[in-house]
């Protein structure tokens, strides 16, 4: 009975943290502790109610196929000469929706939970629980929407949510610059979303889910295949931007301005990955379009890469993990690229729990090191915080790749789905970037954690509310991934595109995923670890200098995009200003003054006065009787018009 109310009720699971929100702004402001009380309840009332709908959606095969469906109409509108616009908002409960909204609700709560240790003492604590409450509120009805309006009506709520809480310091520049970066580049983003949206709902009528996976399966009898691949890619360009993809990538690492639950909560459970769950729920359209899927495919592939090779020099914890993250979303893409839905989102999966394991490690480390953020300056951690150090060091090892954690299984499948699928560049390229990760993480955690401590750390243990999540996440890093062994394939039954896969285990990538992962420990132990002084390390950096500074730099994406806004924008912004003061006030204003200048000249014949009139009258009759007097006969046959 629990399981068939929560899933016909499930519009509670993104319903009652809104109203946490509410009661939050308007009534327990005042009181930090009830605030906390109210949001971290309500977020862990709508887990229980997401766990119960998950549980039924998973053990019910009717609706694997096909998905539960409720709603209402929102509003209709009669346009002349088309179709009557009909806009529904409901709930639709599939095995993606539903494996979402419990991964997100079930992270969620914990990072909640280890914000009361992290923001204890921070000025706007209320106000911080209100804007995450609103936060994930937004992202649970986005990934239960029924149509994609409304999903992007949440879409944007997310991202405004983020551009509150990244800018949470109002008193930091570098906070209000960041939050500002991260609005403006997913609106870029976003502007091509909504024109594929507005296509969509054009050419078919229509942008419920279902109605359109119907339709655009016979796209030719609506529109063009140049249309429809069109879409596809307008469509693409605002997982782009929310997902962090090259070349939007730029404000996902700036986002670590925020407070550090919310780091973890953009990078795990909700904004990234919002971009991938757009692409996963509309593979339909995708699938359609193979020139599409090539671009999702080459975009993540080179992105993971991207990404990683900027990470192996960063220096400061929270941005080594955001660029690690900017890197595994782009496993995702290229997991979805390839045609395996089931293999990017198991992804998306295992990487929400050791991701925000990691992050919330950070912060513990930030908290217990008063924000000292470079790995460089810290060492030995461990012998204080053996808590936050080993369940990082799980973290490191399923993000590494190393069996039996999590992330060893999630990234073995999209390593053997680019092979199988024949994208033996994509597959070279991810397989590289495998190794890359486990160094530059493992880099991350000798350095941080192992070694020598420094002498002016004086580093403590955080206090259980915000250990308490890190041992839970823990575990999840270990076990979650156990859905998705080869051997048994539970992930891909519940979770796919089409009909179930089951193809022969690859033995082959699968020891030589392990192989390169711990070949990039073992160089990151070899550098950072077994070389105390870290000599060998300072002595790459300088052999490598320009490709070092380069990599350290970020590829100088950041200078290149502030250069064309100055140069282009700014400098076509001050030729549009002159054209507008010299040519278009120049004119208009030349008119004016043509005008004033005329009637200035006028209003001295043109006075309206009878007396003036008759003295010029006057003066012109005796100036013509003047010269007809003094002038000889020629002058005077000439004003009377030759009349003698």
């Amino acid at each position: 009975m629990l399981v068939e109310f929560a899933m016909q009720h499930a519009w509670l699971v993104p319903l009652l943290p809104a109203c946490a929100f509410v009661v939050i702004v308007f009534l327990t402001r005042p009181w930090q502790k009830l605030s906390a009380i109210v949001a971290v309840g309500s977020m862990a009332m709508s887990c229980v109610i997401a766990t119960l709908a998950a549980y039924g959606i998973f053990t019910n095969h009717e609706y694997i196929e096909k998905p539960l469906v409720y709603a209402t109409r929102w509003f209709s509108l009669g346009l002349p000469g088309m179709p009557d616009l009909l806009v529904e908002v409901g709930v639709q409960l599939d095995p993606v929706s539903a494996m979402m909204m419990f991964m997100v609700s079930f992270i969620a709560t914990f990072i909640y939970l280890y914000s009361i240790g992290y923001m204890e003492g921070e000025e706007g604590f209320s106000v911080f629980f209100s804007y995450l409450s609103l936060f994930g509120a937004s992202m649970l009805l986005l990934v239960i929407s029924s149509n994609l309006l409304q999903m992007f009506i949440a879409w944007e709520l997310v991202g405004l949510c983020s551009y509150l809480l990244i800018g949470f310091y109002t008193h930091k520049v570098s906070a209000r610059e960041a939050a500002k970066k991260a609005f403006v580049t997913c609106r870029i983003a976003d502007f091509g979303l909504l024109l594929g949206l507005l296509s969509l709902q054009i050419i078919f009528g229509t942008l419920n889910l279902v109605e359109l996976s119907d339709k655009i399966a016979h796209f030719e009898e609506y529109t063009t295949f140049g249309m429809i691949t069109l879409i596809a890619v307008l469509v693409f360009i605002g997982p782009i931007g929310k997902s962090g993809q090259f070349p939007l990538h730029v404000w996902l690492p700036d986002a670590m301005e925020g407070p550090t639950p919310v780091s973890a909560l953009i990078h795990a459970a909700t904004m990234v990955v919002a971009g991938v769950y757009l692409v996963a729920r509309t593979m339909f359209l995708f699938h359609e379009v193979p020139s599409a899927m090539q671009l999702v495919a080459v975009t993540g592939g080179f992105t993971a890469f991207f990404a990683a090779t900027i990470a192996i020099t960063q220096r400061e914890i929270k941005r080594i993990l955001a660029y690690s993250t900017v890197s595994q979303i782009g496993y995702m893409m290229l997991a979805l690229g390839v045609g395996s839905l089931s293999a990017g989102l198991f992804h998306m999966w295992t990487h929400a729990f050791f991701k925000a394991l990691m992050f919330l490690g950070a912060g513990s480390v930030l908290h217990a090191l008063h924000h000292k953020a470079d790995v460089w300056e810290m060492g030995g951690l461990v012998k204080k915080m053996p808590i936050t150090a080993w369940t990082f060091v799980v973290g490191g090892l399923a993000i590494a790749g190393i069996p039996p954690f999590a992330g060893f299984w999630s990234k073995d499948e999209i390593l053997v789905a680019a092979l199988g699928g024949g994208h033996y560049v994509l597959f070279a390229l991810a397989a590289f970037t495998a190794f890359l990760t486990a160094f530059y993480m493992w880099r991350m955690i000798f350095l941080a954690f192992f070694g020598e401590e420094n002498p002016e750390n004086h580093p403590h243990e955080s206090p259980w509310v915000m250990t308490l999540p890190l041992v839970v996440l823990a575990a999840g890093a270990i076990s979650v991934g156990w859905l998705g062994t080869p051997w048994h394939n539970i992930w891909g039954e519940w979770i796919r595109f089409g009909h179930p896969h089951h193809g022969p285990i690859n033995y082959g990538a699968m020891i030589g995923s392990i192989v390169l992962a711990a070949a990039g420990i073992y160089l990151a132990y070899t550098l950072y670890l077994k070389d105390a002084k870290k000599k060998r390390a300072r002595r790459m950096a300088e052999w490598f200098g320009p490709v070092y500074r380069m990599l350290y730099n970020k590829y100088y994406i950041d200078e290149l995009y502030l250069w064309f806004n100055h140069a282009l924008v700014d400098g076509t912004a001050r030729l549009f200003y002159l054209f507008d003061i010299y040519v278009v006030d120049g004119i208009v204003n030349g008119i004016g003054a043509f005008a004033r200048f005329s009637g200035d000249g006028l209003r001295v014949f043109q006075s309206g006065r009878l007396q003036n009139y008759v003295l010029v009258f006057f003066l012109g009759v005796l100036a013509v009787a003047v010269l007809m007097a003094f002038s000889g006969p020629s002058a005077t046959s000439l004003l009377l018009g030759g009349v003698k």
